[in-house]
């Protein structure tokens, strides 16, 4: 019970805190209320229209009441719809501003836990459902509630006897509904949670396609598919039992108090007790009472499915975000930057990296070398402040680097990667991207750095030049365009830091050719962090690290190195020679 009451608490604590459009909410259950309330009447003047009815005594004025009813409930009806609906819509629309914009302020790490396809489910199906229950099933619960005690009230009035026995099949219904909604609510949660599950599968299958065909994975993915779609129809079966339960038995209940109501009613007006006309409104009033009833277990259904969405929004919107959102604007030209007894673990695991410790002076190249999986990209997070040292620090001059704000730092540092990583759209976009003002930088600065890049001939080779689009994640452009797009998007932010983690490893001999001299022009003038697994790359490096199995086993020039360092020299032999 306790729980029940916290998440109805948080519920409403969520829904407080989107900034509800309290008017149009409040205009929205008035004009349902108001609805209902005109439905009520026309049970009243249907019941004399029907006992005066005869085509010599037919009532106009009764007839075009009726109809203004009608019209009049449509009109209140139409508008109540559109204001309830506009809530929900601004309820969704706040929840999805507040998620992403968490979402993308989160660190690293939570994405590295997470697939980013149940986060898409979250965004996008929990904040649907409790738009379903603001703008649909909670009007419908309190316009039920009125229409049912307003039924029950004129009814009492008009015969207490026929009403208490039409109410036998309220308790009835509700005895019927209660557990049955409660079987759909447990249902409904765990299809929730299966459908992000689904959606996270899909998503990461389909961003790695090229994988999957390369490793003719295509029958593992069509019977994993299978599987979490086989888990979504089990659930799916589940709630149809439930529905085929509701839907006739409602319909037996409604059969049943309409008989009753008609053979007790026939009896009745034969013996004169009662008019044809109030016969017609009791059934009239039944349907009134029953109907909303029957939408209850909808309601309640709802209700566990948006309470367990909350949970879920509340989840991402309580988690902490990176640190340093605030901090100072240092500018990092011209200082040092020192990594001092550095040590890393991920999840309290073992360490990845320990006491790593050097300097860089400014306009140094920095080149880190060894083993696959010693540490060196991870060293490469910290610097970026992806992640946070779990021992040591990291200083630019004097400053520790979790001072700055997150903004000055990054904005300071050019990163290029291997992966090439590359965003939907256009070239143009994607050399702006980041920028304050994408849309002020013009063509000529844009086609000087694709010059520097050495990207200028082939954007011009495309009839559409800067406006071409490069399909998702650059599918349409080669490793080496993508990789000369990703330096002229560093020249263009002009970082005062470089880093590259093997920049030129995916390339083939005559691209890397044309990206090595690219960057070789970008790195001049900067202070620059290089991983490279070919030594040809870094051996004129200021300083040259060599890092086995998260330890710093060396550091020097080239020379020194192949002086001093075993391991180091055999690896330069086998490239080298």
């Amino acid at each position: 019970m306790d729980s029940e009451k916290s998440n109805i608490k948080d519920f409403y604590s969520l829904m407080r805190s989107t900034n509800l459009p309290k008017m149009a909410l409040t205009f929205g259950l008035i004009g349902s209320v108001l609805t209902t309330l005109v439905g009520l009447s026309i049970p009243i003047l249907t019941r004399e229209l029907v006992d005066g009815f005869s085509l010599a005594s037919l009532s106009w004025f009764l007839v075009g009441t009726i109809g203004v009813v009608f019209i009049l409930q449509a009109v209140i009806d139409g508008v109540s719809t559109y204001l309830l609906a506009m809530v929900g819509q601004r309820i969704v629309a706040s929840l999805r501003e507040r998620m992403w914009r968490k979402l993308i302020r989160m660190p690293v790490s939570y994405f590295d836990k997470t697939k980013s396809g149940e986060t898409v489910s979250r965004v996008v199906n929990d904040t649907g459902i409790v738009k379903e229950l603001i703008s649909t099933h909670f009007p419908q619960f309190i316009t039920g509630i009125i229409s049912i005690i307003g039924a029950v009230i004129i009814l009492l009035i008009m015969d207490w006897k026929m009403t208490l026995i039409m109410l036998i099949s309220v308790p009835v219904t509700i005895g019927i509904m209660i557990p049955l909604g409660r079987k759909m609510a447990k249902i409904s949660r765990a299809l929730q949670d299966e459908t992000a599950t689904f959606t996270g599968d899909i998503q990461q299958t389909l961003s790695e396609v090229r994988l999957m065909k390369s490793s003719t994975a295509e029958g593992f993915e069509e019977k994993k598919g299978y599987a979490g779609i086989s888990k979504l129809f089990a659930f799916g079966l589940k709630e149809s039992k439930i529905f085929a339960l509701i839907g006739p038995l409602m319909y037996l209940i409604i059969m049943v108090v309409v008989v009753v109501i008609i053979g007790y009613g026939g009896i009745r007006v034969a013996d004169g007790t009662m008019s044809t006309g109030s016969l017609v409104a009791f059934l009239l009033y039944l349907f009134q009472i029953v109907m909303p009833i029957t939408s209850f277990a909808m309601f309640f259904t709802q209700l566990q499915k948006a309470k367990g969405a909350t949970e879920r929004i509340q989840h991402i919107l309580e988690l902490s975000e990176e640190k340093g959102q605030e901090g100072e604007q240092t500018q990092v030209a011209n200082q040092p930057l020192s990594v001092e007894n550095v040590s890393f673990a991920y999840n309290d695991e073992e360490p990845v990296l320990e006491s790593i410790s050097f300097i860089a002076q400014p306009g140094e190249m920095i080149a880190f070398a060894g083993p696959s999986g010693g540490g060196k990209t991870t060293l490469f997070g910290l610097l970026e402040r992806f992640y946070e040292p779990s021992e040591g620090e990291i200083k630019i001059g004097e400053t520790p680097i979790q001072h700055l704000s997150l903004h000055t730092w990054r904005s300071q540092i050019g990163y290029v990667s291997q992966e090439s990583a590359m965003m939907a759209g256009t070239i143009r976009e994607n050399l702006t991207y980041g920028l304050e003002n994408p849309q002020g930088v013009p063509d000529d600065k844009l086609w000087e750095v694709a010059k520097m890049s050495y990207a200028d001939q082939f954007i011009k080779g495309f009839s559409e030049g800067l406006d071409t689009k490069v399909g998702e994640r650059g599918i349409k452009l080669s490793g080496g365009q993508k990789q000369r797009i990703n330096i002229a998007r560093a020249f263009l932010r002009d970082p005062k830091i470089l880093m590259m983690d093997e920049a030129t490893a995916s390339l083939d001999s005559q691209s890397e050719s044309i990206v090595q001299q690219a960057l070789s022009r970008l790195m001049e003038g900067r202070t620059t962090f290089v991983i490279a697994h070919r030594l040809s790359t870094i051996v004129d490096a200021d300083k040259i690290i060599f890092i086995e199995d998260g330890t710093m086993t060396g550091s020097g020039t080239h020379q020194e190195l192949i002086s001093t360092h075993k391991l180091y020299r055999e690896f330069a032999e086998q490239q080298l020679s």
